[in-house]
């Protein structure tokens, strides 16, 4: 399928402490690659990639924010009209959890209610110095209402089923209806399928607008 022909355009953001990963999960993702000296984000980063998912093509624009306070009041704009989010920590690091609090409170509070969270325990390949079990992450994304992975951007264990889950859940919110595909906040866009969507939502709204 040709890339000019998808479905949906989705906007994720990747947030979370200095160091955990974001970068690299991005770069894993989109490139298929892992750089291991990698420059901290200043800012943020961008990637895009192409995904199918129940046979419709989806279009993901991913932005990766920096991690460091001086940029977060930056950042922040960055959460406005996201669709999806990975809230990113890292196993080995037991203050990158414990900062989790205040970076899934920025997302509610900047971003869409309907923007579907996936809380990501990163760097599992370092299991011998871990310091956040997987049943102790398990427990705050329950408690949060969160999807839960550990991935590790190095090995690309579950990168691609973080982006995967989040765009079905997505999907499935826009079938549902839950997602107004009329409100341009919503971090989604129309694209130009061919032969048509098979959503019903995409039908009625066609001229809709569009390690660090």
């Amino acid at each position: 399928m040709s890339n000019s022909i998808y479905n949906y355009i989705i906007k994720y953001i990747i947030i979370g402490d200095t160091g955990v990963g974001k970068s690299c999960i991005l770069l894993q993702f989109t490139d298929k690659r892992f750089m291991p000296a990698h420059d901290l984000t200043i800012g943020v980063g961008f990637g895009t990639r192409f995904i199918k998912v129940n046979d419709q093509q989806i279009k993901l624009q991913i932005w990766d924010t920096a991690g460091q306070e001086s940029f977060r009041s930056i950042t922040r704009s960055y959460y406005r009209g996201a669709a999806g989010a990975l809230l990113v920590y890292d196993i080995t690091r037991r203050e990158t959890f414990e900062h989790l609090t205040v970076w899934l409170e920025d997302v509610r509070q900047h971003a869409n209610p309907n923007t579907v969270i996936m809380l990501i325990g990163n760097k599992c390949d370092l299991e011998s110095n871990r310091q956040v079990s997987t049943e102790e992450a398990a427990k705050f994304a329950e408690e949060n209402g969160l999807y839960f992975l550990e991935t590790s951007a190095k090995s690309a264990e579950n990168v691609e089923e973080a982006f995967e889950r989040t765009a079905k859940a997505i999907q499935e919110k826009i079938q549902t209806g839950v997602i107004d595909m009329n409100s341009e906040s919503n971090g989604i866009k129309l694209g130009h399928p061919q032969g048509g969507s098979s959503l019903p939502s995409a039908n009625s709204s066609s001229n809709s607008s569009g390690c660090c």
